[in-house]
């Protein structure tokens, strides 16, 4: 039997951990069909099947429980003799895969260009979701949330300053219909629904002297997509709410009006968070040293 490269063996560990042939063919950086050629192909070579597959499900078979139960504790020693060897390098090079949601990815990509600028020799694999994850049982280096939802046995490096939201319209808009004066205004107006991940229609939030107020807001459109969202806001449909990262040009270049600021204080901050490493690798050390960096950075400008 021909040897086999380390990518089978992540592939067959990845399909038993997740379940399904897409997510670990997300996670493993591969199209659905190559995954699913890896594993024909070692299954063909052991002369035994180690999925039972179905359209709707996928298991292991009683040789594949065997199969997992031996290479898991093997692998995971060998990919640690690796992450040993690559620390001692000296040039920081490879992968490094992050997970994060898509606003707070928006917020620190200019962080992740700088990087890239710095070590050309790191490729960076970011997925963003709104769903929390297990960045380990997923196969991420590390993960972006805020603060409060980041778990208590990680390491967390605070990124830049305290997050506001932002409710906005164009002028326009306001010209028309009129200023909101408080959260409860926007009842008469045309507001850009936003729909969650989970499906769900978020309730937009406020707080002001430690007083909470949740609204539900009324609209001529729904989107899942702060981009879509703030096309429809320019283009005078009603008024939004985003971060206030998504729209600061706009407002700034005075494309968008901002309203009921004294009703969004500052929220949590962004952390980069990721489990104890015995060995980090020349491009986690490098990503990390310059995430404080850049921390550091935009909080003294603001």
């Amino acid at each position: 039997m021909s040897k086999h490269g380390l990518i089978e063996f992540d592939a067959v560990l990845a399909i038993a951990r997740r379940g399904s042939f897409r997510a670990a063919a997300l996670e493993l950086g591969l199209s659905t069909t190559a995954l699913s050629n890896v594993i024909g192909k070692l299954e063909r070579q052991l002369g035994v099947r180690l999925f039972n597959r179905t359209t709707r499900s996928v298991s292991l078979t009683d040789a594949g429980r065997q199969f997992v139960e031996k290479i898991g504790p093997a692998l995971q020693d060998i990919h640690e003799a690796m992450e040993t060897a690559q620390s001692q390098q000296d040039t920081p090079s490879g992968i490094l895969r992050i997970n994060s949601f898509a606003a707070a990815a928006r917020e620190i990509l200019p962080l992740l260009l700088q990087f890239l600028r710095l070590y050309p020799q790191v490729h960076v694999d970011l997925v963003t979701e709104g769903r929390l994850v297990d960045i380990v049982a997923d196969g991420f280096d590390l993960g972006i949330r805020t603060a409060d939802l980041v778990p208590s046995d990680m390491i967390a490096v605070p990124l830049g300053p305290r997050r506001r939201y932002a409710v906005v319209a164009s002028p326009g808009y306001f010209r028309t219909r009129g200023q909101p004066r408080s959260p409860s205004d926007l009842l008469s107006h045309s507001c850009i629904r936003v729909r969650l991940p989970n499906g769900a229609l978020y309730r937009w939030q406020f707080e002001k002297r430690g007083q909470p107020i949740q609204i539900d807001v009324g609209g001529p459109i729904t989107l899942d997509e702060a981009s879509l969202a703030r096309m429809a806001v320019l283009e005078n449909m009603g008024i939004g709410f985003f971060m206030e990262s998504d729209v600061q040009g706009d407002l700034a270049a005075g494309r968008l009006v901002r309203i009921l600021e004294d009703w969004t204080p500052p929220l949590e901050r962004l952390c980069l968070y990721y489990p104890s490493r015995r060995h980090p690798s020349a491009a986690f050390k490098a990503f990390i040293d310059l995430a404080r960096k850049f921390s550091a950075s935009t909080t003294a400008t603001t």
